[in-house]
């Protein structure tokens, strides 16, 4: 493979750099210069007439649901990994809720190695509890030491305190992380939305924010006991972010992340009673919408998260009440941020939660745009309109609410591992 890029502006999600060529042979970044020359036979990649060609370390997504082994017919790997490039994501951090669930060193290999020659590198999450069902522990160890890059049972935030607190224990033994939703289930029984006016004048029953609040409360509580590590998946509310900084202050070792939907829109998406709205954490108030902005800006929360959950067409095309949970998000996740974020998240913020902060929550090395360095690399655009449209969609689902949405801002591809996926 011989690739020139050309005319590119890097960012590194402190500075920029604009005018620069890079050289990738073989998957590795030879030269990086202006006026470069790749010579016969380089595949050259230049921005369109009127466009920008930018680029920036690889992004990585922590938190998807794939499906497989199990749930193919949602999601298998091969259509996670095609998602994830077109939305511009280099590496992917995979939750375990697969069937069976990804709970021992078998299945944590069976992702690797199913995955081994992706352009999008799988990072799986080993579960917390056997089968995810949150009643005995899983094999840590094992799924540690075959790759498994932290633990969490995903989507079934665990609700016995005692599992949760003897898993962090248990990881503090060879520094794992812990990952756990922050999300009561007997207090958020039956709910359908956010509590709130809407749900009010749309009859719902909603979740209250204190079904958030309780558990980041008691999973704060058990990390300052356990001395550990914790990872609170998907903040969603104010007090929320106000309990994390003050944690964050105090010294404790917690990070967080938010998803992309519960920083651009509110509850109010949800008064036409469209399923592909129905989300966990479900969108909240515009105050606390606010509060995640803040949060991401202040580095309270760490990291941006796409909250990709591909869900069959049985599965969300029903009455609101009956509909699951989810929405995929790794094909839009850089163009919402950019069309209703721009001007509180610049590109470089964008960067830093995506690409380097997840990494540093789950201890994995930051790529780096040099000569020497193997080439992970995501190549955008940040001010191109273009329209979201079905032939768009990468997922093997598409319970995606933003089909025909005009959009400021696409990710048009990856080099990694030696490959180049470019999107059309």
């Amino acid at each position: 493979m011989l690739l020139l890029l050309k005319k590119v502006r890097i960012f590194d999600g402190q500075s920029e750099s604009a005018g620069l060529d890079i050289l990738i042979r073989d998957g590795v970044i030879e030269a990086v210069g202006e006026g470069l020359s790749a010579g016969k036979g380089a595949e050259v990649w230049e921005a369109a007439a009127g466009g920008a060609l930018c680029v920036s370390p690889g992004w990585l997504d922590l938190g998807v649901q794939t499906g497989d082994p199990g749930y193919e017919h949602r999601e298998d790997l091969y259509s996670a990994a095609a998602a994830a490039a077109a939305g511009g994501f280099t590496a992917v951090a995979s939750f375990p809720n697969t069937h069976p669930a990804i709970d021992s060193k078998s299945e944590v290999l069976y992702v690797k190695n199913k995955t081994a020659g992706s352009p999008v590198a799988f990072h799986p999450i080993g579960a917390v509890s056997q089968e995810c069902e949150g009643k005995d522990l899983a094999e840590l160890m094992d799924m540690y030491h075959a790759g498994a890059i932290a633990f969490s049972d995903g989507r079934k935030p665990v609700q016995d305190a005692g599992l949760l607190l003897r898993a962090m224990q248990y990881a503090r033994a060879f520094n794992g992380l812990v990952i756990n939703e922050p999300l009561h289930k007997s207090i958020a029984a039956g709910g359908q939305m956010h509590e709130g006016i809407a749900s009010t004048s749309l009859g719902l029953k909603g979740i209250p924010a204190l079904a958030e609040e309780v558990m980041v409360q008691r999973d704060l509580s058990l990390l300052e006991y356990a001395e550990s590590r914790l990872h609170i998946h998907l903040l969603s509310t104010a007090k929320s972010v106000a309990m994390v900084r003050a944690a964050k202050k105090a010294g404790l070792p917690v990070t967080a992340s938010v998803a992309v939907a519960n920083l651009c829109f509110t509850d109010e998406k949800l008064l036409d009673f469209n399923s592909h709205w129905k989300v966990l954490p479900p969108l909240r108030s515009s105050a606390d919408a606010q509060a995640l902005l803040a949060g991401v800006a202040d580095g309270t929360i760490d990291v941006i998260a796409t909250n990709h959950s591909p869900w069959d067409e049985e599965a969300k095309n029903l009455e609101f009440p009956y509909a699951e949970f989810g929405m995929t998000g790794l094909e839009t996740a850089f163009a919402l941020c950019r069309t209703f974020l721009h001007k509180k998240l610049p590109v470089n913020t964008l960067v830093e939660k995506m690409a380097f902060a997840p990494r540093r929550v789950l201890g994995l090395p930051a790529p780096e745009i040099r000569p020497g360095a193997r080439a992970d690399i995501s190549v955008f655009d940040p001010d191109l309109e273009w329209t979201f449209g079905e032939k768009d969609i990468r997922s093997r689902s598409h319970n995606t609410p933003f089909a025909g949405w005009q959009f400021k801002g696409k990710a048009l591809g990856i080099v990694n591992n030696g490959q180049v996926v470019r999107n059309p």
